[in-house]
């Protein structure tokens, strides 16, 4: 990567634009089609040979692209009021009455959740026409290979495809989630660059993996669901649990990741709407004849409650409920409302959804998103340390964090066609 000034002549070689946006995924196509709206010539550049890889695969393709209850608790930042102005300058109201206005169907799952009834195809189509509306130029299969900033008010980027001039750099690459689909660190590279503050970055939203005897239980249970409340110090969520043949996976178990590091527990609540201790006396006294497993069976799968029975009560699997003591079955309750696991880590950025930390927002004006230091450079999306709960809260923040570097724009140069 080239310095971060230069004081050499724009080449005549170069092609100028008032704007562009390194990355083609949801924050950076946004940019394109606002910025495009307002008569700004836009151009996208992205390493891969089609944008918005990550859209297609978002919600086991179906694209969960916001959230009824977006509020700025739902993310986890470095400064917890750097979301609010972004976040209500777009709501998740806007980008609704985007979809509305293309006609795509969609539906509402579990706590506000939206997603399309047909397929995430629909919002990439959106946001490609939105783009096409904005006169907002694609290139695919595009390095970028050095960035400059010659001035004040201009910045020189080399690329594979190509030299060109622009008034601002929009850096909307993403985070380390998904290799497999092209992420990269060069966001982080360019911010570096630059000399602002990168804060360390780690898997969100990520599988929990284990190595000790907890891995034997998960694959015996692998494919098995159980809504339970999973939760540490600093965290809890009422959601599905899924066994995997690697460990712990699921809706619980992702959100709590992003509040858990290496070498830390993990506790799980089995059955959280039921007050277990009360629960298991009260079957004692009027079914006392029945095993305990069998009366969890109402609750658990046959498989469950042998593994359960197995860790928590193996010596008086042939005693009827009414063998045990009160002080037993209160003890076999605490460990139900709290089974403690410690994984070994987590499925790594191969799965993770999203990239916790990144680009130190206290170098981004929460209200543009423009670097302090340069104006002109501006970071928006997943490369900043700006990381949603799952539930499309991420694809809000692209959105609105798209919307904030898009507005208050002046257009410089003649777009073609003008």
């Amino acid at each position: 990567m080239s310095s971060n000034t230069s004081d050499h002549p724009p080449r005549k070689d170069e092609e100028q634009y008032d704007a562009i946006v390194i990355g083609g995924g949801a924050s950076g196509l946004m940019y394109a089609s606002l910025a495009g709206k307002k008569g700004l010539r836009v151009l996208v550049l992205d390493h891969a040979n089609k944008v918005g890889k990550k859209i297609l695969m978002s919600g086991g393709g179906k694209c969960n692209f916001t959230n009824l209850h977006v509020e700025p608790e739902n993310f986890i930042c470095g400064n917890s009021h750097f979301v609010k102005s972004a976040l209500s300058r777009y709501t998740q109201w806007d980008f609704i009455a985007l979809v509305e206005k293309h006609g795509i169907p969609y539906h509402e799952r579990e706590h506000g959740e939206l997603f399309c009834d047909n397929s995430a195809k629909d919002i990439l189509n959106m946001l490609l026409d939105e783009c096409i509306n904005g006169k907002a130029e694609i290139r695919t299969r595009c390095e970028v290979q050095g960035i400059q900033r010659l001035d004040e008010s201009k910045f020189a980027l080399q690329t594979s495809l190509g030299n060109f001039v622009c008034d601002k750099v929009i850096i909307a690459t993403g985070g380390l989630s998904i290799p497999t689909m092209g992420a990269t660190g060069f966001g982080y590279q360019i911010a570096e660059q630059f000399e602002l503050k990168v804060l360390p970055r780690r898997a969100g939203l990520v599988p929990f993996t284990f190595s000790d005897q907890t891995k034997t239980l998960t694959e015996k249970l692998s494919g098995l669901a159980q809504e339970v409340s999973m939760f540490n110090p600093l965290a809890n969520f009422k959601a599905n649990m899924l066994f995997t043949h690697r460990g712990i996976s699921g809706p619980a178990a992702l959100q709590l990741s992003n509040y858990w590091h290496a070498g830390e527990y993990i506790d799980i609540n089995l059955l959280p709407d039921i007050d277990l201790e009360s629960y298991l006396i009260e079957e004692k006294n009027t079914y006392g004849n029945i095993s305990l497993k069998k009366c969890l069976a109402k609750h658990f799968s046959k498989a469950f409650c042998n593994e359960l029975e197995r860790m928590f009560w193996p010596d008086l699997s042939d005693k009827p409920m009414a063998g045990f003591s009160d002080h037993t079955l209160k003890e076999i309750a605490k460990s139900l409302s709290a089974w403690r696991l410690k994984p070994s880590g987590t499925e790594g950025y191969r799965t993770a959804e999203v990239t916790l930390g990144g680009v130190d927002t206290n170098e981004i004006s929460s209200k543009t998103m423009e670097c302090k230091r340069y104006p002109g450079l501006y970071f928006i999306g997943e490369v900043l340390d700006v990381t949603g709960h799952l539930g499309g809260f991420n694809f809000q923040w692209a959105w609105a964090s798209a919307n904030a570097a898009s507005e208050n724009v002046q257009a410089r140069y003649t777009r073609k066609g003008q």
